[in-house]
């Protein structure tokens, strides 16, 4: 009788443990649209990116992968409305990001159209999007 029931409790606990260490990047799964010139919305690039195990046509999965599970979803947080951002033009890179990052809805876009939007793109660079850059 001792034996299943430390069968059961070895079991619950291994359930707990591999999910700890699991961490947000299992059941991520991304869509990541990149256009190089903004202005020219037709002329994109498109990869997915699948995390538990690494996987998807993003170049570099596993890497990217572990920077999601260090920086979850607050990684591709918007801009305070209050933020104040210099006027510089970083260049005419758009991106677009979709999808889940552990169990949180994904949904949003990136510039490089001012000094907040040019350092919200470096969070994201170059593991999951180019480095971009003016042209």
């Amino acid at each position: 009788m001792r034996r299943p029931v430390a069968f059961a409790i070895l079991g619950v606990a291994l359930v707990v443990v591999t999910a700890s260490l699991a961490g947000p990047q299992t059941g991520s799964s991304l869509r990541i649209t990149y256009w190089q010139d903004g202005a020219k919305a037709g002329a994109s690039t498109t990869w997915t990116l699948r995390c538990g195990p690494p996987r998807g046509t993003l170049p570099q999965a596993a890497r990217a992968c572990r920077r999601l599970a260090s920086g979850g979803p607050k990684l591709f947080a918007p801009m305070s409305e209050n933020a104040v951002c210099t006027e510089i033009y970083g260049g005419p890179q758009t991106a677009r990001v979709v999808g889940t990052v552990g169990a949180t809805r994904v949904w949003a876009t990136f510039s490089r159209t001012n000094g907040c939007e040019i350092a919200r793109w470096n969070r994201i660079s170059p593991w999951l999007v180019p480095s971009g850059g003016a042209s």
